[in-house]
């Protein structure tokens, strides 16, 4: 006996595989939806630990700042108490400066040179004088920037040939000369007297034992 089935079998299956197909686009969606969400919410929890993070180091920052500035301004009354303190050192070291001036151009003076005119500002030093000759005037200049520590810089100004009567029949040609020098602190000549003073220090030979 034949069964022949008259019911609409392709359209039931089609609507079957049709319903599958919703649920699991549904179920797909839904999964989907559940993953994005927990992945805002990852997302959310470490912007708002990060900021966290960030106020704190704001926080910290603005303190430190604050230090920085404290520790600036005890830095400049430093400075200013040493500058202070040097000036004050400086004063008290500069009272004997004009005897130290005057001793040592006595000291450098060459044979045959005169000064007739002297004048100090500050550390600056004016020298005026008559030199038998303009090699006079070089070998004072060479003696106040070589052979005294309270000294330094010597400076030719102007040199200007003339003449000296020393009786009605004797004339004599010599060099009027305009010197500037720089006249160094105490502080720093004794350094340099102290650092020319020290003894160096021999050099010590090694000797080799003799080849047996």
């Amino acid at each position: 006996m034949i069964l022949i089935n008259l019911l609409p079998h392709r359209e039931a299956a089609r609507k079957r595989r049709k319903d599958l197909f919703n649920v699991s686009l549904g179920l797909s969606a839904l999964s989907g939806g559940l993953i994005a969400g927990l992945i805002f919410l990852w997302f959310q929890a470490q912007i708002s630990s990060q900021q966290n993070q960030n106020q704190i180091l704001q926080t910290e920052i603005k303190r430190f700042d604050a230090q920085i500035k404290d520790i600036a301004g005890l830095e400049a009354e430093i400075a200013a108490l040493r500058a202070r303190q040097q000036a004050v050192e400086d004063l008290q070291s500069d009272r004997n400066l004009p005897v130290h001036l005057l001793t040592e151009l006595v000291r450098q003076l060459p044979e045959g040179v005169y000064v007739s005119s002297m004048r100090q500002e500050g550390q600056s030093v004016a020298l005026l004088g008559v030199a038998q000759s303009n090699e006079r005037v070089s070998e004072l200049l060479r003696n106040l920037g070589n052979n005294s520590p309270w000294f330094a810089r010597p400076e030719l100004v102007e040199i200007v040939a003339g003449s000296v009567t020393l009786s009605p029949r004797d004339q004599r040609r010599v060099a009027n000369f305009n010197v500037k020098v720089k006249l160094v602190r105490a502080t720093e000549a004794e350094k340099a007297m102290a650092a020319s003073s020290a003894p160096t220090q021999p050099a010590t030979a090694v000797s080799k034992p003799a080849a047996k």
